[in-house]
């Protein structure tokens, strides 16, 4: 029974990375992506990049894997790939948000205010894919994280009708490395559940269509 269950749970994590694979358009490895790689991520017309968050510093910085991730928006988007970065992660309380480590960063890179969105309820992977087309209307888009992550994330794209191409951030390796990919498993199998049953999130709320202006999603 055991080994059955483990079967299943591997099976359906390798079918949601297969299944996701050829939406990867390119690897930043560091030193950003190739022109060739950005035309195939404009070839959807994406109207945003999503960047999922991850864990921010106690001092308010966003950690490793989040810098990469927010490095890499905005290399694709001084490159033209889309007009619009949408940063989702968590602010479930009030003395933590990704959101706000992720907007201070990005706007100190000289991303105008204007061109950057954020969803403060971006709980999960399911969650911040689902309230992109539901809240800021999102039918196509690019989505960054690291690869790992990214075959859940270009999944959960699909089954909820989104348009996506992934584009990998992995410029360093990463602490935790091991734990992260055995977790990914499981949330790759109860995503896919997800998915199917089109669950709704946490929150909804008020619209912010994508191509309106980001400062009015930006509330500290």
């Amino acid at each position: 029974m055991i080994l059955a269950a483990a079967a299943l749970a591997l099976g359906a994590s390798a079918f949601v990375a297969k299944s996701a694979s050829a939406d990867i358009a390119a690897t930043d490895a560091g030193g950003g992506i190739t022109e060739a790689e950005a035309d195939a991520c404009r070839g959807i017309g994406p109207q945003c990049i999503l960047v999922l968050g991850c864990a921010a510093g106690t001092d308010g910085e966003p950690s490793p894997m989040l810098k990469d991730r927010l490095d890499t928006a905005i290399s694709l988007y001084r490159q033209g790939v889309a007009p619009k970065l949408l940063l989702s992660g968590d602010n479930s309380i009030s003395e933590y948000s990704e959101p706000e480590s992720m907007f201070k960063y990005t706007v100190a890179q000289g991303v105008p205010k204007e061109d950057i969105f954020l969803d403060y309820a971006g709980f999960s992977t399911y969650e911040s894919i689902y309230r992109a087309n539901a809240i800021f209307r999102v039918e196509r888009m690019v989505v960054v994280t690291q690869k790992y992550h990214l075959f859940r994330a270009l999944h959960t794209s699909k089954a909820l009708g989104i348009t996506a191409k992934g584009v990998a951030s992995n410029q360093q390796k990463y602490a935790g490395r091991y734990y992260r990919e055995a977790r990914e498993v499981l949330a790759r199998d109860k995503d896919l559940v997800k998915g199917m049953l089109k669950l709704k999130p946490t929150y909804l709320g008020d619209e912010f269509p994508i191509e309106g202006d980001g400062r009015d999603t930006q509330i500290f």
